[in-house]
């Protein structure tokens, strides 16, 4: 006995596959691109505004751009960018060829060099840094691509982007003979009613947020050193960095400050509809000051408008889940 064992089955191909992907790395994943824009105050206005962003850096004649736009300054916006190379088209054939033809984005990173100032001129290039060996997941089966943008400002350097992906094949989706429909389904399904509503993600840094929604309280969480309060629930202050908290309850009262109607794709479970039509998801401005996304009911989906005041309630989606929405009207 030597102590050896057989490669599992398929194990010669996964590694002549790896060793072609590994060729992949250090060649372009883009040429030298230019920014569409100049770094410049209305973009960092409108940024700092849609994340609450309140840095009086921001402002002014010595403004700088928030440290995490620094991916926005090289987007394509809707016309897009005709820079991507041969070599990275090459590693998506190759690994679609393999079977590995589903995709998914699974965490970026960003180092900032230098500060971005209206003004600034960007350029950037991007490299494939790193295949990983075949890692299983619960996705499935497949390899991570990470890529590097370096981006300069005036020539300078001005932050590192790298972005992972996951290129896989999809695992088999197994239904245990022991996990039954549940009844409500089952009823919905042969009367031809709507789905259900996707459950919510639920972790230690949002259970007290779901046991209030459950209590029928909707809990803001109010920074124990600086009093700041905070929507979504964070582990920790964005203004002081403080990781101590406690939570005060919102009386219910609010506004839209900003809205859209979801038409299609259609998603019948979203809707607050019997008819399972359009629905209106609108970013609630609460009158403590903090904002929340949620539905707004009481109105049909075209009458909602930035302004309307709306007032909290608790609506019961299915036997067991009930949410935060939004009531407009006078309804």
């Amino acid at each position: 006995m030597t102590g050896t064992r057989e490669e599992p089955e398929g194990r010669e191909e996964r590694d002549e596959l790896y060793g072609r992907l590994k060729e992949f790395e250090g060649r372009a994943a883009a040429t030298a691109g230019v920014g569409k824009d100049l770094v410049n105050e209305p973009m960092i206005r409108h940024w700092c505004e849609a994340m609450g962003d309140t840095n009086p850096a921001c402002t002014g004649p010595e403004a700088i751009a928030p440290p995490t736009m620094l991916q926005a300054w090289t987007m394509g916006g809707l016309s897009g960018h005709t820079d991507r190379s041969r070599a990275y088209e090459e590693l998506f054939g190759l690994l679609d060829g393999a079977g590995y033809t589903s995709v998914v984005a699974t965490d970026c990173e960003q180092e900032y060099l230098r500060p971005l100032r209206p003004g600034d001129r960007i350029t950037f290039d991007a490299l494939i840094e790193s295949v990983s060996e075949r890692k299983t997941t619960k996705l499935g089966t497949g390899y991570f691509v990470t890529t590097r943008m370096d981006v300069r400002a005036e020539g300078e350097p001005a932050g590192t982007h790298r972005f992972r992906i996951l290129k896989y094949t999809p695992a088999p989706v197994k239904t245990p003979a022991s996990v039954k429909t549940p009844a409500s389904v089952k009823r919905a399904s042969s009367r031809g009613g709507r789905s259900l509503r996707p459950r919510p993600v639920i972790n230690r840094d949002n259970a007290g947020f779901w046991q209030g929604v459950a209590e029928h309280r909707l809990l803001i969480q109010r920074c124990g050193e600086c009093a700041t309060l905070r929507f979504p629930w964070l582990p920790g202050c964005n203004g002081c960095g403080c990781q101590e908290w406690d939570t005060v309850e919102a009386g219910g009262e609010g506004t839209v400050f900003s809205h859209v109607v979801m038409h299609h794709p259609p998603f019948p479970a979203f809707s607050t509809s019997e008819e399972g039509g359009p629905y209106a998801v609108a970013l609630i401005e609460l009158a403590e000051g903090v904002r929340m996304v949620g539905n707004v009911v009481g109105v049909p989906y075209d009458k909602v408008r930035t302004g309307m005041p709306v007032r909290l309630e608790f609506l019961r989606t299915d036997p067991d889940l009930e949410i935060p929405v939004f009531r407009g009207g006078e309804g």
